[in-house]
């Protein structure tokens, strides 16, 4: 790998992971082009950002699951390519229930260019460092709804409340919301915001 790409829980102890697109649990329904191992992978600069976050995190009795990091171009080219084909419904229900997968790109949930392939960009969520369960944000990893919207009206207290707390120690880090889902973050000062990056994710 390029040197400033590396496995982030090399650099920040104790977050755990489950990297979506290296599994068939993921919108596609299949392991993604370019994850080949179930790692997540960031330039030192995201690393950082992240340590300083799970501190912040902590501090509130949370720890961060990660599902995504940096993600190579040949994987958004995949899902450039699966949105163009016949719906089969085998993950519709659960990932996009009330758009067509064409619909993906113009509403803002998958991207051509995306922040992840430059390496600066993380999909995460918090757990009770008590318990290790996962709190609940009002919708999955993933869902394309209007639900995951930040600002989303159907969500309960405790979820909107949970999803504050991620984007406080997110801010605290570093990292900029995006407003269409709750759980993807990018920092603000990207090391490569120019470069899109397509090495694959390997042990």
């Amino acid at each position: 790998m390029k040197d400033d790409l590396v496995f982030v829980d090399e650099l920040v102890p104790g977050v755990r992971w489950d990297a979506k697109y290296a599994t068939w649990d993921n919108f596609t329904g299949k392991p993604v082009d370019g994850y080949l191992a179930n790692r997540i992978v960031g330039t030192r600069a995201l690393c950082a950002a992240l340590e300083r976050s799970r501190e912040a995190a902590a501090s509130l009795g949370f720890g961060l699951l990660l599902w995504d990091g940096y993600r190579p171009q040949r994987a958004v080219d995949s899902f450039l390519r699966w949105s163009k084909q016949p719906e089969d419904g085998r993950t519709k229900l659960r990932h996009y229930p009330k758009i067509d997968r064409a619909e993906m790109i113009a509403k803002g949930y998958v991207a051509a260019r995306s922040g992840h392939t430059r390496g600066s960009a993380v999909d995460l969520t918090l757990y009770q460092l008590a318990t290790g369960d996962l709190v609940q944000m009002g919708g999955d990893h993933d869902l394309m709804d209007e639900i995951s919207h930040h600002d989303a009206a159907e969500i309960t207290p405790t979820e909107a409340r949970n999803r504050y707390h991620l984007r406080s120690v997110m801010a605290a880090g570093g990292f900029r919301a995006y407003e269409f889902e709750w759980w993807h973050y990018v920092l603000r000062d990207e090391p490569y915001p120019d470069t899109y990056f397509d090495l694959p994710i390997t042990c």
